[in-house]
């Protein structure tokens, strides 16, 4: 993938791994825009990327899905690049949701942002990527979409769905010109799920100049560290690493 001069719409982009990847093609020259629910949040962004534009929207609703794309494709006629980042990780226990409607408002959120949004917005925006050179939908899922951590059991689902949906739409694309990637983030230190719960994980940066440069190099699906080699592995491997993973501790 060749980084520089794009245009690139980036969901999820106000913090964490969107935002490192919005500093990162921002440097090789790449028009980036971002969208997030919080308007505090993207201004901060906005801060410390000087160029980056900002939308405030919510993926987890198909009308300002929608919207987005039309306000998107109006302002930059140039947009040739999607990267599906935006997401949300809850820990639950799925036997303690029981009949309360807003509890399970909070668990379709997560599935609307997570899974949703990557499918709505790829459908959205192809009928206007396969006209532009240099096309490409990058969708980040993780490495819990191969070994899922069963205290964020909507999260892990999502990831294994969108990886399954990366996968069939390469698929689909694969004669007219716009290319489908993967990212596959392992634990990341970034506020998913909360703050503090992934102070123990891989440097932000580390895995963003890691990730970038494989991009930029030709592959088309990418993970670091633990997720490298749990997407690689064999379903022994996975088994290993799912039951080390959930393993009780007492």
């Amino acid at each position: 993938m060749n980084l520089s001069n794009n245009t690139v719409l980036l969901t999820g982009g106000a913090s964490g791994i969107g935002l490192a990847l919005a500093q990162r093609l921002r440097q090789a020259g790449s028009e980036v825009i971002i969208c997030g629910r919080r308007a505090d949040k993207l201004r901060e962004a906005q801060q410390q990327v000087p160029g980056l534009h900002i939308y405030e929207t919510d993926l987890a609703e198909p009308i300002e899905r929608a919207a987005l794309t039309r306000r998107v494709v109006a302002d930059f006629p140039a947009l040739n690049v999607l990267i599906n980042n935006a997401g949300i990780q809850n820990r639950f226990q799925v036997a303690d949701l029981g009949p309360d409607l807003a509890a399970w408002e909070t668990q379709r959120q997560e599935i609307a942002i997570n899974f949703e949004a990557p499918i709505h917005l790829s459908a959205l925006l192809l009928p206007h990527l396969r006209q532009q050179a240099n096309a490409t939908i990058i969708n980040v899922s993780s490495g819990l979409a191969f070994a899922p951590m069963a205290a964020a059991p909507i999260y892990s689902a999502t990831k294994a769905a969108v990886h399954s949906f990366t996968m069939s739409l390469r698929q689909q694309l694969a004669d007219t010109g716009v290319q489908v990637l993967e990212i596959v983030p392992p634990g990341v230190n970034t506020d998913l799920g909360g703050p503090g719960l992934h102070t123990w994980a891989v440097p932000v940066d580390e895995f963003a100049d890691s990730i970038v440069a494989r991009l930029a190099a030709g592959e088309e699906e990418v993970g670091y560290g633990t997720s490298e080699s749990i997407r690689l592995g064999s379903r022994a491997d996975i088994d290993a690493r799912f039951k080390q993973m959930n393993a009780r501790r007492d």
